[in-house]
């Protein structure tokens, strides 16, 4: 099968994670994939950094978000090329905000669409950066939301929003993120860290205030067995909060900051964790970390939200805490700390729960590969 792969992602995070790992293995399966997006392809690709275009910084609000809405314009015309040159069977987008151009070509060709959707963007957006042109933001994500042939959620708590758009059920099918080669194959390197042999509590990702990293330096300076740290692997905006909150508390030689971390090496750091933490998450994410911390059999402290609830059971595989209980996530830890025998459990159990749910990148391109193939048949006359 021909994939016409359309996006509009630039930036090196869990974004391009997500397109690395699903296009290859759609192409392990012997599809022929044609790229077109910022780039086309590229193959680099660290832990998050959260880092965005200078435009977006240097303008008034309203006006980047009419370029945004402008770009729509040249990338039409480069889809439309690459259509009229290559002959795909389908279309496959990752969505995002104020991008009409995949909905375009699909209304002028007929060509069968999948629309991938990570985040309500247009509320997201809103919400975390703000957003000038609200009414105009949720006009062009229903539309393409409901212009495409199937709809592929990445939560059943987004799906549920995708439907609430007007979306029917028939044509929404939730497809987790998950995990690959390099972390369900994972052979020790070898690495030597400088937190060796101690009680290592890790995490991944950008950080962000909003995740509670300062409650585990808190909870450092008072609570914690003596051998225990915190370990950092990424960065982020609330870093330099962090490490002066360490100061005050006078435990920074507890807390580790490892700076971007090329994504190759993120088995080795995670293989570090005796914890490993989701502190906080937003309601409709599927978070990349979770799924490499099950692949890695780490004891995982997690939130107990409606997302989470979905790849994850307390008390089975994770130590998951009331998100409105100011105590619940320092609880979860101090349990984990105190028992190894519970921490091999939760990870064994954890390990177990990805491989029979098939948390993988390779089933997720299978299922997008019959979708697709289902969907070409829809449409045929």
């Amino acid at each position: 099968m021909k994939i016409l792969y359309h996006h509009r992602t630039a930036a090196a995070d869990g974004q391009l994670v997500h397109i690395l790992e699903l296009t290859r293995e759609l192409e392990a399966a012997g599809h022929e994939l044609i790229f077109v997006g910022p780039g086309e392809r590229r193959k680099d690709v660290a832990v998050e950094t959260g880092e965005s275009g200078g435009l977006k910084r240097l303008l008034p609000r309203a006006i980047y978000e009419v370029i945004e809405l402008g770009y729509s314009v040249p990338a039409f015309f480069r889809l439309w090329r690459a259509w009229r040159r290559t002959k795909p069977d389908v279309l496959y987008e990752r969505y995002n905000l104020f991008f009409l151009a995949g909905l375009w070509l699909k209304k002028l060709t007929g060509i069968p669409m999948l629309l991938e959707i990570n985040a309500p963007l247009a509320d997201e957006r809103a919400c975390f950066d703000g957003l000038s042109l609200r009414g105009l933001a949720h006009w062009s994500e229903r539309a393409v939301w409901r212009g495409a042939d199937h709809a592929l959620p990445v939560t059943q708590v987004l799906a549920s929003r995708v439907a609430d758009a007007g979306v029917h059920s028939e044509q929404i099918t939730v497809i987790h993120n998950g995990v690959g080669d390099g972390f369900l194959d994972y052979q020790p390197s070898g690495r030597q860290f400088p937190w060796d042999g101690k009680l290592v509590l890790g995490f991944t990702g950008f950080v962000r205030d909003w995740h509670g990293l300062d409650r585990v330096i808190e909870w450092l300076s008072a609570d914690a067995p003596a051998d225990a740290v915190l370990v950092i692997v990424g960065d982020g905006p609330a870093r330099p909060d962090l490490e002066k909150r360490a100061a005050q508390l006078s435990v920074s030689e507890r807390v580790y900051f490892t700076g971007v971390v090329g994504r190759a090496d993120v088995p080795d750091y995670v293989a570090s964790f005796d914890v490993a933490l989701q502190p906080a998450v937003v309601a409709y994410a599927s978070p990349l970390k979770l799924f490499e911390y099950m692949a890695l059999s780490r004891c995982i402290v997690a939130p107990a939200s409606a997302n989470v609830l979905e790849v994850l059971t307390d008390q089975k595989d994770a130590l998951l805490f009331d998100p409105d209980s100011d105590q619940g996530f320092q609880q979860a830890i101090q349990a984990a700390c105190a028992s190894a025998d519970l921490r091999r459990d939760m990870g064994r159990s954890a390990r177990q729960t990805l491989e029979s749910r098939k948390y993988l990148w390779s089933e997720n391109a299978a299922r997008v590969a019959r979708l697709a193939i289902s969907a070409g048949k829809g449409r045929q006359p």
